[in-house]
């Protein structure tokens, strides 16, 4: 996922792409708890793509601010 994308997306496309990110990583969790995740590099791509939603979001509030 790129922030160009991101960026062309509404503010409620944002937070179910945010909503829907947190989920995969909880899934993730409850996968490691059990032992039955494979790819451990999946966690650092969630959390990334998670970082990358919420910067656009925060940059989406500060342009709202500004105008």
């Amino acid at each position: 996922m790129k922030a160009i994308d991101l960026r062309a997306k509404s503010g409620e496309e944002l937070q179910q792409e945010l909503a829907s990110l947190l989920r995969a990583q909880f899934s993730l969790r409850m996968q490691k708890a059990t032992q039955q995740l494979s790819n451990n590099s999946q966690f650092k791509k969630v959390r990334r793509d998670i970082a990358r939603v919420r910067t656009v979001m925060t940059e989406k509030a500060a342009e709202q601010v500004k105008v």
